[in-house]
């Protein structure tokens, strides 16, 4: 069984998958081009912020995506 800070790294490379995937090269460029914190979706893409399932709806529906999405594919 992973641990909570396992568990948030794992999330965070998925995401940063997803960015990338979408044409975004830069974190920054795509928390700006979607009103994120920068400094904040930086953290989350590196698994050190403390995740809340609202911060991850948005970026998922910003990707087309749903949970069940996010986590099924590679999760």
């Amino acid at each position: 069984m992973k641990s909570e800070a396992e568990v948030l790294k794992s999330i965070g490379e998925r995401l940063k998958e997803i960015r990338i995937q979408k044409g975004y090269t830069s974190y920054e460029s795509f928390a700006l081009d979607h009103d994120l914190g920068r400094m904040q979706y930086w953290r989350l893409e590196k698994g050190e912020a403390n995740l809340t399932i609202r911060t991850l709806l948005k970026v998922l529906t910003i990707h087309g995506m749903t949970l069940q999405e996010f986590f099924s594919e590679g999760f």
